[in-house]
């Protein structure tokens, strides 16, 4: 995830220069007030005005600078701690929560407005990211790595006045109060660091809490005059903030708070399973190799002296360091407590989702999976992608418009704005474009087949069967150089098949899946999967990073086959005998253009994300059962990959003519090219049933008629493919 200042290394983002545009008739003709006809459905209410007069105004559905809230020196600052329902630090008394307030100058005069609330374990410092306080990855699969150093304390900061200014010279000129706290465990916040623990979750539901009048504040963090919130607090909230900052709203949303009626996380961590594992394999986040949860617990631990040695023994030691296993990597109750999806059933706050597909830190399915169930239980959801690496929020327009409607019940119709916003700039300038959904809608899986020769380039196609033979790769283990060497020359440490060069752009918009049958000859092994845009664009050295935008991997995944049956359990893999495995890769929305190619490449050992062991594992892959699942806006009839146009005028099948004109299709591809009658078939009827299903493609598309789709269909019946 984003780190503090020590750590904040954004990849290269992708600068949005552009006015969105909404749709006609979503906005408010010109400045008004909050309308107060109609009941918002998340309960909120019209907006107040001060007894002066003075309040918040909105043009075109979005609050706008008001000159009485924009001088800084007229704003109330406060400073407080909340008190939560929970002891986490073993001290027998409840923790609380340390806080600041800032707000407009008319809030003192009975002027009441919404918060916009950030929570951060990052606020007071962070502790070295030195590589020696990293877990060591140079050992054998399944083998107790060495012990882990932790860093040197972070230095406590007891004079601290305030928590963090962030999002405060945005949002308090447009009307809003802007709330901070620290997490528990963290600066002068009481409890322990749990990183996705539940108190992480309570502990803004505290805030919130209070700011509505249901928890009590207090002016010291232990006793203190009592501070109330409800003299300027509407108690309708909304939370945003980027990585781990991104994760807290929807570990606050998750327990169903009442007032929380918005959120915007960017580049969310909704899984920390997800984000140390993949499907069974231990896996670091791009850039800190050897990272796991128990030392992103000792990178956040700047809260109070006296109680450190507590959470660490009983926290990091007795929880993480017990449960995490970094032998075998599989899925446990201790990951499913820090796993967001599970809880996300009580999430209620209409909720922005934010992130970037080039994120190789907090990688995107992170919010593609929240987003995809907040969208089938009917919390109010959009999503706002770009093609940039890690962080990087929506323009203010989405998020102005987002916290307006949700925050001061403003009817501005974001309801009925496009679903989805994604950054287009991979054949020109940035564009933020919407779309109707994420995935796009017109994406349809298109199955494609790998073709031998992948010891140098063999094939990858949608208009072949799939080939035969297996081939091998030998695992370069600790010795691995990363993915744009492997990509971009012959090495027998990969398999890499291509497809012909694009006669078209292709646009991908989804989650692909690559299928495997394979066998290993070590009981276990690392699996790494890209897909990858040919030629390979920037460096392509040993140690040339691929986590940046400008790079060709497309989209990546790994996967550990001895999980091939279940995320729960590991079963050691028997040498030379094969096991069948779907790796997802991760969700993407991406165009590659014409004279492109793109590449389907397996390879073991990712020196720049797995563990690194002994080199000499061989990986054999079956090509019979080996396959791609590429989401394709179009579905299969929009594969541009034929070299050269069939020239036949009408549709041929094994020598048999239909009679329907031979249309064209994607690029350089026509109706004939997918037939497929030159391929071997087993049997006649599998043929007849894959032109059929051909034929119904064609239709759908509004390519032919049902007429003439059964005059194709007579035609591959009467034809002797197959027989």
């Amino acid at each position: 995830m984003r780190r503090g200042n020590a750590r904040f290394r954004f990849a290269a983002l992708v600068a949005v220069s552009c006015t969105v545009v909404l749709a006609a008739g979503t906005g408010l003709a010109g400045p008004a007030a909050a309308d107060p006809s109609g009941a918002d459905p998340v309960g909120v209410g019209p907006a107040d005005v001060g007894p002066a007069g003075v309040g918040p105004i909105f043009v075109d559905g979005q609050a706008q600078i008001v000159p009485e809230f924009a001088d800084p020196s007229t704003w109330i600052r406060q400073r407080l701690w909340v008190e939560t329902g929970f002891d986490s630090d073993g001290d027998g008394r409840r923790d609380r929560m340390h806080v600041d307030v800032t707000r407009p100058g008319p809030t003192a005069d009975g002027l009441k407005v919404p918060i916009v609330y950030e929570t951060s374990p990052y606020y007071a410092g962070t502790a070295s990211t030195q590589r020696q306080y990293f877990w060591d990855v140079t050992h054998e699969l399944g083998q107790q790595p060495p012990a882990r150093i932790s860093p040197p304390p972070i230095a406590h900061q007891p004079d601290r006045t305030a928590v963090s200014t962030s999002e405060v010279s945005t949002w308090v000129p447009r009307g809003f109060a802007v709330v901070h706290s620290d997490s528990p465990g963290t600066g002068l916040s009481q409890g322990c660091p749990t990183v996705g623990g539940r108190n992480e979750s309570l502990a803004p539901k505290a805030v919130i809490d209070w700011l509505a009048g249901r928890a009590k504040g207090y002016s010291s963090v232990d006793g203190g005059a009592e501070i109330s919130a409800t003299g300027w607090s509407t108690g309708k909230v909304g939370m945003t903030g980027t990585s781990y900052n991104g994760t807290l709203p929807l570990a606050a949303a998750s327990t169903g708070v009442k007032g929380l009626g918005a959120i915007i996380p960017i580049a969310p961590n909704t899984s920390y399973y997800h984000y140390y594992r993949s499907n069974g394999l231990v896996r670091n986040p791009g850039g800190w190799v050897g990272e796991d949860i128990d030392y992103l617990f000792d990178y956040i631990s700047s809260g109070y002296p006296d109680r450190r040695e507590y959470c660490a023994r009983h926290v990091r030691v007795d929880e993480m360091n017990r449960f995490q296993d970094r032998a075998s990597g599989d899925y446990n109750t201790f990951w499913a407590g820090r796993d967001y999806l599970n809880v996300v059933g009580k999430v209620r706050a209409a909720t922005l989702m934010a992130h970037a597909f080039n994120d190789w830190n907090v990688v995107p399915e992170h919010s593609v999976r929240i987003h995809a169930a907040l969208k089938a239980q009917g919390t109010p959801v959009q999503a706002y992608f770009h093609q940039g690496g890690h962080g990087g929020a929506p323009p203010l327009d989405l998020r102005n418009r987002w916290f307006t409607r949700y925050l001061y019940g403003v009817r501005n119709g974001v309801e009925r704005d496009p679903r989805a916003w994604i950054v287009r700039n991979e054949t020109g300038p940035s564009q933020l474009t919407p779309y109707a959904d994420y995935p796009n809608p017109a994406a349809a899986p298109v199955t494609l087949t790998l073709q031998a020769g992948g010891g140098t380039s063999g094939g990858l196609t949608s208009l072949a069967r799939p080939g035969t033979g297996t081939e091998q790769l030998v695992d370069a283990g600790h010795d691995a150089c990363n993915a744009g060497i492997l990509a971009s020359t012959v090495s027998e440490n990969r398999l890499l098949y291509v497809t012909p060069e694009l006669t078209a752009p292709l646009h991908i918009s989804g989650t692909p899946q690559v299928k495997l049958r394979l066998a290993a000859s070590r009981p276990a092994a690392n699996l790494s999967v890209a897909l990858v845009r040919l030629p390979w664009t920037g460096a392509a050295q040993c140690e040339s990073s691929t986590r940046g935008a400008t790079t060709s991997i497309i989209t990546r995944g790994w996967a550990d086959p001895q999980n091939h049956r279940s995320l729960w359990r590991s079963e050691p893999l028997r040498p030379g005998k094969f096991v069948e495995m779907t790796v997802p890769l991760q969700p993407d929305d991406q165009v590659t253009p014409a004279g492109q190619r793109i590449g389907l490449m397996i390879w073991s050992t990712d020196h720049e994300f797995t563990q690194h062991p002994a080199p000499g594992t061989v990986l054999t892959v079956d090509l019979a059962a080996a396959s791609v699942a590429l989401p394709v806006v179009g579905g299969p009839l929009a594969m541009p990959v034929c070299a050269e146009r069939d020239a036949r005028e009408t549709v041929v099948i094994g020598g048999v003519d239909s009679g329907v004109p031979n249309g064209a299709l994607a690029g350089a591809c026509t109706i004939n090219d997918h037939i497929l009658d030159a391929e071997q078939w087993s049997n006649h009827g599998r043929f007849v049933r894959h032109v059929t299903e051909v034929g119904n493609q064609l239709v759908a598309a509004e390519v032919i008629t049902a007429r003439q789709r059964s005059a194709i269909i007579r035609a591959a019946a009467r034809s002797g493919v197959g027989r």
